[in-house]
């Protein structure tokens, strides 16, 4: 019988990412479209960081999956993550940033730059997102950890790898190992973007998925509707259990046959950068450790009201107070 020591075991991107604060004409001189996330080569993200040269920036490890490996590590929990990095300084800035954080990390750094994903701030909160993949975009099966999956209690797994066909399969077949040795999968869709370009492959994966995480356009965008009372019902009949986030309206679980409503805590949003990875975190960390889907919900919600109202995806709170906080509110 295999120790199951990890308890959560992530597969994604890995990207530096790289934060600017700007001004509307400033979004508008560079030639992008508020709201909008890109896939650019690396030639193009060369030019935009030469255009922001000069300028004060945040930077840290990143990538939709990693965010939430992060938290749910800060939270107490014991994590790995699979992804693949440049030979460069980024590439060494990535991994040393997960060993401080003692994380398990199987991320082979091969012959290309290191992803970045440049993330423009505009006043009103929104994030403008340009992300050249770079090394990353190689992620295949031969660089998944057999030993990390089979000793994870849980695998999350970000939905931007259906992007493309090597990585793709990588998500399969971390499943079908999942699925040998008795390890729980969740699954992120990531983005609308996902759901309405590789929609197949997404149906095909959900199939064989515990627990979904989406937000309520991805939901609907799943199930074909734009009413949300509808997809929430259509997708109980897709996978067994998932969460639907909702912003402002709070959150909507439904597991083991139950629902579950959960409040948004009140905040003032600066950055929505990383809103979901941290709710995802947070309510993993809720489910696997303390086995309380209701105090899961509540930890995601007051995690994410917290990142949004600083800039950047990673908070620099103790986040096992936020345990404390609410274990003394009960």
């Amino acid at each position: 019988m295999i120790y199951k020591d990890i308890e959560l075991c992530g597969l994604g991107n890995g990207l530096v990412d790289l934060l600017y604060e700007v001004s509307f004409e400033e979004l508008e001189q560079l030639g992008l479209r508020k709201g909008e996330m890109r896939l650019v080569d690396s030639e193009l993200q060369k030019k935009l960081l030469d255009k922001l040269s000069g300028r004060d920036y945040k930077i840290c490890s990143g990538g939709s999956a990693a965010n939430t490996i992060i938290a749910f590590s800060q939270f107490g929990g014991k994590s790995a993550y699979h992804t693949v990095v440049g030979n460069d300084s980024y590439g060494e800035f990535y991994v040393r940033e997960f060993n401080e954080l003692g994380i398990l990390l199987n991320a082979p750094m091969i012959d290309e730059p290191t992803g970045t994903c440049i993330v423009l701030i505009t006043p009103d909160s929104e994030r403008t997102m340009n992300t050249s993949l770079g090394a990353t975009a190689n992620f295949g099966i031969e660089h998944i950890s057999k030993d990390y999956l089979q000793r994870a209690k849980w695998i999350y797994l970000e939905g931007y790898k259906f992007s493309a066909k090597k990585s793709t399969e990588a998500l399969f077949f971390a499943i079908d190992i999942a699925r040998k040795y008795d390890t729980l999968v969740s699954l992120s869709l990531s983005d609308v973007f996902i759901v309405n370009n590789f929609y197949e492959q997404v149906l095909k994966a959900l199939k064989q998925v515990d627990l979904l995480f989406c937000n309520e356009n991805e939901a609907m965008a799943l199930t074909d509707t734009n009413e949300f009372e509808k997809a929430k019902v259509l997708l109980s009949k897709i996978v067994p259990n998932f969460v639907i986030t909702r912003g402002e309206k709070g959150s909507y679980a439904f597991f083991a046959g139950k629902e579950h409503y959960f409040d948004a805590y009140k905040t003032k949003p600066i950055d929505t950068t990383g809103a979901g990875d941290m709710y995802a975190a947070g309510f993993l960390f809720g489910l696997i450790r303390n086995r309380d889907i209701e105090f899961g919900g509540k930890l995601a919600s007051f995690s994410a009201s917290r990142v949004v109202s600083q800039f950047g995806a990673r908070l620099k709170d103790d986040l096992s107070s936020y345990i404390q906080q609410l274990n003394s509110a009960v």
